[in-house]
């Protein structure tokens, strides 16, 4: 397994080793020994998965304390571009975003530590998207940012006009919100 360093402390990309045959293919996608060589000593409690279509847009969302989850996601099928907003006040990226493509053809992943708010757009005509989190969900600390905003400029690599957004996306507060209030 590769790991690449991003312009953001503690986000990183992961690429394994893809062993193909005339068969097709194997990789291994996780292994906790190797990722704590690595420095990521997440212990994941809980896999989550979700199916899209072309241009749904999910975020950017977070868990607060004591719920924050770090999370390792990737794809199964598809394509899509995954994005991570630092949210951590004493960061000195705080407000920055980060982002890479993940797909099936070329099975990233990409980890994102607590503190991070996190998206992604669907590319391709739809896509299957999995995630080790190490903490249980919990309904009443969910946080989010606007997919949308402005002091972030996120470029989500699609058309927001034809964008496909839950009504609870859409409502998400500014992160200005974060900067008078922080979470992390």
């Amino acid at each position: 397994m590769d790991f690449s360093k991003t312009p953001i402390e503690g986000l990183l990309v992961l690429t394994p080793q893809i062993f193909t045959d005339n068969r097709g293919y194997f990789c291994e996608s996780y292994n906790r020994r190797t990722l704590a060589e690595a420095g990521i000593t997440a212990e994941f409690v809980q896999d989550n998965e979700s199916f899209s279509a072309q241009n749904t847009l999910r975020g950017l969302h977070f868990q607060k304390p004591p719920f924050a989850q770090a999370k390792l996601v990737r794809v199964l099928e598809g394509t899509v571009w995954d994005v991570a907003v630092d949210l951590r006040r004493a960061s000195p990226t705080f407000g920055q975003w980060f982002g890479v493509e993940l797909s099936g053809e070329n099975k990233k992943q990409f980890f994102i530590p607590r503190g991070f708010a996190h998206g992604f757009s669907v590319l391709s005509p739809t896509a299957k998207f999995a995630y080790k989190c190490d903490n249980y969900y919990n309904k009443a600390s969910e946080g989010a940012v606007r997919f949308d905003d402005p002091e972030l400029a996120v470029d989500w690599k699609i058309d927001l006009s034809k964008a496909v957004l839950s009504e609870k996306d859409l409502q998400n507060p500014v992160f200005g919100a974060y900067k008078k209030a922080p979470v992390f």
